[in-house]
């Protein structure tokens, strides 16, 4: 049986900060290359909310997923892991 509220979370890197309440994370992970058994680093971006503009480039934070907040925005910080002076 399915159950309501169990959402993904992601680890990720601050890229970006320029926005308002919005940061850019990017998540890297690592898969298995199919022929050659080699494993490649994989990166993707996502917009995530940040209501109180706490996050700055370099912090590592969690994100989870979330409703639908704009056009590419889906996720929100759940918490700052480690900060960058």
């Amino acid at each position: 049986m399915n159950q309501r509220g169990n959402r993904k979370t992601q680890i990720g890197i601050v890229v970006s900060d320029k926005m308002d309440k919005t940061v850019v994370v990017k998540v890297d992970r690592m898969v298995k290359h199919p022929v050659y058994s080699k494993y490649i680093r994989r990166t993707a971006k996502y917009k995530a909310h940040d209501e109180l503009n706490n996050c700055k480039v370099g912090d590592r934070v969690v994100i989870v997923e979330s409703r639908p907040l704009s056009k590419d925005k889906c996720w929100k910080v759940r918490q700052i892991i480690s900060s960058v002076q």
